[in-house]
Parts: structure tokens; C-alpha cells; sequence
């Protein structure tokens, strides 16, 4: 596996155990509809939350969640679409990202609840 890939999954594994230990109902990770994919989806109490985690080894070119532009932000609303129909969900939804920052013996974890409102 590419080191960019195991860097992904450490980030993604950690955002998991975050969610987990802040009362999150992990429903499903890495869920693909076609070519797009969600990172994770949980529940929070009546909210679906869609969750993009963006992982970085340094922050030279910028903080990880400014990485999120509008095309992502368009196939992960089409993406959790999907998911909402399949599962039938009828409460309200938002969308998070976690972005982590692993450098040395370090780690950042930020949390962005609400980070993006979707229009298509």
C-alpha cells in the first residue's frame, strides 16, 4: 500500500475512534455509490452526519480541509443522497470533516461540525 494510503487509513481509523468516543453511531464507512465515496457516515442523536477526513503529513501546502473543493463537496452530497434513499432516512443531515495532521510525534485533530451547507 502507498504511503499516502496508510496515512489515509491512520486518519481515517482515528477519526472513527474520535467519532466513537464523542457518542457516534458509526453506520458505515468508506460507502461508495459508483466511482464517489462517503469517508464515514454516523448518527448523532436524529442527525445523519457525512464525514470527509482529510489527513496530511504537514501543513506546508495548507491545512487539510481547505484540500475540500466544490466539486468534492458536490459528489459527496450526490453520494449521501444515495445512502439517504437506500436507508430510507427521514431526519436532518449534515456535513462534517475531520481533518488530522500527523507530523513527528504529534497529532491534530480537527473537528468541523457543519463545515459546508450543499447546493446543487
Amino acid at each position: 500500500m502507498a504511503q499516502h494510503n496508510e496515512l489515509g487509513k491512520r486518519g481515517e481509523e482515528l477519526a472513527q475512534k474520535h467519532l466513537r468516543e464523542k457518542g457516534y453511531r458509526i453506520m458505515a464507512t468508506n460507502w461508495r455509490f459508483g466511482h464517489e465515496e462517503i469517508d464515514i457516515i454516523a448518527q448523532e442523536g436524529n442527525e445523519l452526519v457525512i464525514v470527509e477526513v482529510k489527513t496530511r503529513s504537514e501543513t506546508t501546502f495548507g491545512d487539510p480541509e481547505t484540500a475540500i473543493g466544490k466539486q468534492k463537496i458536490r459528489s459527496l452530497v450526490r453520494c449521501a443522497e444515495a445512502f439517504i434513499e437506500a436507508r430510507n432516512w427521514n431526519g436532518d443531515t449534515r456535513f462534517d470533516v475531520i481533518a488530522i495532521v500527523f507530523s513527528g510525534n504529534s497529532t491534530q485533530l480537527n473537528h468541523i461540525t457543519n463545515a459546508y451547507y450543499p447546493t446543487m
